[in-house]
C-alpha cells in the first residue's frame, strides 16, 4: 500500500467536493423556494422543512418533482422584477443625456450663455 496521493485521488476528490458544493446549493435552492413562496402556509413550509433536513435525499427528490415548475416560476418572476427594477433605475439616465445633449445644443445655437448652461446643466445633473 503507498502512502502518497496521487494525482488521480485529487481528481476523485475534487470530483467529490464539487458534488457536495452543487448538494449544499441545491438545498439552499430549495429552502429560499420554501421560504419565498406565498401560496404555503406556515404550517406546509415548516413540514417542507423538517422534510428536508431529516431526509435529504428524498426530501430534495419529491420537493423537485412535486414543486419543481412552481420554483421555475417563481426564479423566473424574481429576475423579471429584478430586471425591471433595473430597467427604471437605467431610464432616467438616458433622460439626463438627452437634456443635456438639448442644452449643449441651445449654448451652441447663442440661446443659452456658458454661464447660463453651466447653471442649466449642474441642475440636470443633480
Amino acid at each position: 500500500m503507498s502512502d502518497d496521493f496521487g494525482f488521480w485521488d485529487v481528481m476523485v476528490s475534487i470530483f467529490w467536493f464539487t458534488i457536495l458544493l452543487a448538494w449544499i446549493s441545491l438545498l439552499v435552492h430549495i429552502l429560499a423556494d420554501i421560504f419565498r413562496d406565498d401560496s404555503l402556509s406556515g404550517g406546509k413550509k415548516a413540514l417542507w422543512t423538517i422534510f428536508i433536513v431529516l431526509i435529504p435525499w428524498l426530501g430534495a427528490l419529491v420537493y423537485n418533482i412535486s414543486r419543481g415548475d412552481s420554483m421555475n416560476q417563481r426564479n423566473r418572476d424574481a429576475a423579471m422584477a429584478r430586471m425591471a427594477i433595473y430597467d427604471s433605475q437605467r431610464s432616467p439616465s438616458t433622460q439626463v443625456s438627452e437634456e443635456l445633449r438639448g442644452l449643449a445644443e441651445l449654448r451652441d445655437s447663442g440661446v443659452l450663455s456658458p454661464a447660463e448652461y453651466d447653471q442649466a446643466k449642474a441642475k440636470v445633473l443633480s
